[in-house]
């Protein structure tokens, strides 16, 4: 005997000249209008300023009229034309790049470590180790570079009269050569904990099954590390390792602090604080804002070069 299956209703028909839906569009437009407000008025209108203004200048008016006010005219690419022409930009960048190729790896390498000691749970009071990390992240950076900048001071400094009562002689961590790995000491003290607690958080989110299995094979703590948390860890690492590509280049605050305690650090050191000077210094605000997005395209360029490597790496193992 065979069954019939039961006729299927009719579907209701919208009214003519409506869509379904059509009512409930409007509703994410005006949740997100408050963000996108705030996102045009201090994101996107600050860049397109800083677009106008680098490719304008200011002039005064030819003739023996120096009370007339100066004009803002066009002036194309020549701002740019004389930032990559000037030879203290160059330097500015070449020192940064030199920082990073050397600073951002050590304290990377740093919080991973500090992160593999705490999953672990081989340490005791790890909650207390986890929070005294990441406690010099929370000291102001103008804070820390002062703090450091007392026990750098040739004067007063303790670590060298310590090293002087040693026998090792007294030595100027602010000197040339010294001054710039000076700053990458501040800079690592700084951020080691935070990249930490990034690391550390993705290592919380390996899936304990997968460790476990592990153990039960035989593998030890060295070999879980190695094979199956640094492995898992790419995405993490590469996030932590763009973030400080970026802050490598904006370079600014330990060297506008130090700046003030040693000779060796001039207001062109990095290009930011080169674009600073350029700003509230000499009062040329078109060829700081040529500066910046001269900064900002060399910061994309490197982070996208940096990325496309990793992943493409990552893909190929």
């Amino acid at each position: 005997m065979s069954s019939v299956a039961p006729p299927t209703p009719p579907r209701k028909q919208p009214p003519s000249g409506r869509r379904p839906g059509l009512r409930s569009r409007p509703a994410p437009i005006f949740l997100a209008a408050p963000f996108l407000l705030v996102f045009a008025t201090f994101y996107i209108l600050p860049i397109g300023y800083a677009l106008w203004d680098s490719v304008h200048k200011r002039i005064r008016s030819p003739g023996l009229n120096f009370a007339a006010a100066p004009r803002v005219v066009w002036a194309g690419f020549e701002n740019y034309s004389n930032v990559l022409k000037d030879p203290s930009f160059r330097r500015g960048i070449l020192r940064v790049v030199e920082f990073g190729i050397i600073q951002v790896p050590v304290m990377l390498v740093l919080a991973l470590i500090l992160a593999l000691i705490i999953d672990s749970g081989r340490v005791p009071f790890t909650g207390f180790f986890r929070t005294a990390a990441f406690l010099p992240y929370a000291v102001p950076g103008v804070i820390a570079a002062i703090l450091w900048g007392f026990l750098y001071d040739p004067g007063i400094s303790p670590i060298s009269t310590l090293l002087g009562h040693l026998g090792l002689g007294r030595v100027n961590f602010l000197n040339v050569r010294l001054v710039l790995w000076s700053i990458g000491n501040i800079v690592t003290w700084s951020w080691t904990g935070y990249n930490m607690l990034i690391i550390y958080s993705s290592l919380r989110a390996i899936p304990s099954t997968i460790l476990d299995a592990a153990r039960i094979d035989g593998a030890s703590e060295w070999q879980l590390a190695t094979r199956i948390k640094v492995p898992m860890l790419v995405p993490a690492l590469v996030l932590t390792a763009v973030f400080s590509v970026i802050g490598t280049l904006q370079l600014f605050t330990e060297p506008s602090v130090l700046e003030k305690l040693t000779g060796a650090v001039d207001s062109a050191y990095t290009p930011n604080l080169m674009a600073y000077t350029a700003a509230f210094v000499t009062n040329n605000t078109y060829f700081a804002a040529a500066i910046s997005v001269s900064l900002a395209l060399i910061t994309f360029v490197l982070s996208f070069a940096l990325l496309r490597a990793t992943w493409r790496r990552a893909l190929e193992a």
